[in-house]
């Protein structure tokens, strides 16, 4: 058996994790304004679908993680931790990003205000993925 294969399969098994529990938190906040809007008769914005698949991303910084620890030739243990902690780390960015994009939903669809601070916020919590992917990356 060779424990290195672990690497590669965490990093994108949990990034993904993450990615899905991320848009699925952020989505049903998506249907719940976009419910208040048609409740009020006020127009529901498209915008809150961006808001759904901001934690998507982190299933490709999982990807290009795994495709690095694949292609690596360091020690194994380095690799299936690198697989691991990268991959945690991704997800729950993913996750959290989900949640914050929930709540930039429910303010879009009662406010109509706000989108670019919205984003903006969405956009720090999906730097810790980003960093730890380059992180890795150089380590590796």
């Amino acid at each position: 058996m060779n424990i290195g294969m672990i690497g590669p399969a965490a990093a994108l098994g949990l990034a993904a994790v993450g990615s899905a529990l991320g848009t699925g938190v952020a989505s049903q906040a998506a249907i719940g304004g976009w419910k208040k809007c048609f409740a009020n008769n006020k127009p529901a914005p498209f915008m809150l679908v961006a808001f759904s698949g901001a934690p998507l991303t982190q299933t490709i910084y999982g990807f290009l993680l795994m495709l690095f620890i694949s292609g690596s030739d360091k020690d194994p243990l380095l690799l299936m931790a690198a697989g691991i902690f990268g991959g945690l780390a991704m997800g729950f960015s993913a996750f959290y990003q989900g949640k914050v994009a929930a709540r930039a939903s429910d303010a879009l669809a009662e406010t109509g205000k706000g989108t670019a601070n919205y984003f903006m916020v969405i956009g720090i919590v999906e730097t810790v993925a980003l960093f730890v992917m380059v992180f890795l990356l150089l380590m590796l």
